[in-house]
């Protein structure tokens, strides 16, 4: 297999396109994802942007090095790389990816004009970070890359070498296909608990150590130490019921 410094891709003899492997780029996702949930929510919740403003500039600092230069050079596919450096590769064809990862470029570059350039937040800020989580959920979950579906569409065909064998017109093997049965397995579930929510909705907020006086029976809203170490006082008052 012919490695280069620069360009995207790799040349292997077994293949006529230019590849990537599969489990580094889907491991890739899944430690992006992981900081963009972290700093989404934390934004979400606290209403300070500055883990958001971080993980969209090294999102954006990701891509360009994936699509620009070499996914070789990408910090999330080097850490990847490195958590499954003992796997087996899965190679799939590069020109799909890098047309899906361009659209990921596209996406970190108007979040950085909207969000750090005009400073601006709102349902564009909202629509962007879930529009990432979602993609990189869906790749790292269940290894469906969205842009190359889209790629796939746009040039029926192309795409080779995809993760699965999507790419391939095939039919679905047995253990594979969803019978009555398991549909109304799931379907019981999601009935059960949506019997048990306004029961679960009714039940007082957990008690933390510190939250009651036993003695009195009365709550006590003094935050314990750890909260006020990492000044989550507020937030301790919210989920026990001090408000």
């Amino acid at each position: 297999m012919h490695m280069t410094l620069l360009g995207f891709g790799e040349t292997h003899p077994d293949y006529s396109v230019k590849v990537l492997n599969e489990r580094e780029a889907r491991a890739g996702a899944g430690i992006l994802l992981f900081f963009g949930l972290i700093a989404f929510m934390t934004t979400f919740l606290t209403g300070d942007f500055t883990l958001t403003r971080i993980a969209i500039l090294a999102f954006g600092l990701d891509f360009a090095l994936r699509v620009l230069i070499s996914p070789r050079y990408a910090p999330s596919l080097v850490l990847g790389r490195f958590m499954v450096r003992g796997q087996v590769p899965e190679y799939t064809g590069a020109p799909q990816k890098r047309f899906a990862w361009a659209l990921g470029l596209g996406i970190a570059m108007i979040m950085s004009i909207w969000v750090i350039g005009l400073n601006q937040a709102g349902p564009v800020a909202i629509l962007g970070c879930l529009t990432c989580v979602i993609l990189l959920f869906f790749e790292t979950a269940f290894g469906i890359c969205v842009g190359c579906k889209i790629y796939n569409a746009i040039w029926p065909g192309q795409a080779q070498h995809c993760p699965g064998g999507v790419c391939e017109i095939r039919s679905r093997e047995p253990i594979q296909q969803i019978g009555m049965t398991q549909l109304g397995a799931v379907a019981a579930v999601g009935l059960i608990i949506a019997l048990a929510v306004p029961q679960l909705a009714d039940l007082p907020a957990p008690r933390m150590p510190g939250s009651v006086d036993l003695a009195s029976g009365e709550r006590d809203c003094t935050p314990p130490a750890f909260a006020v170490a990492i000044g989550h006082e507020e937030m301790w008052k919210l989920h026990n019921g001090c408000g």
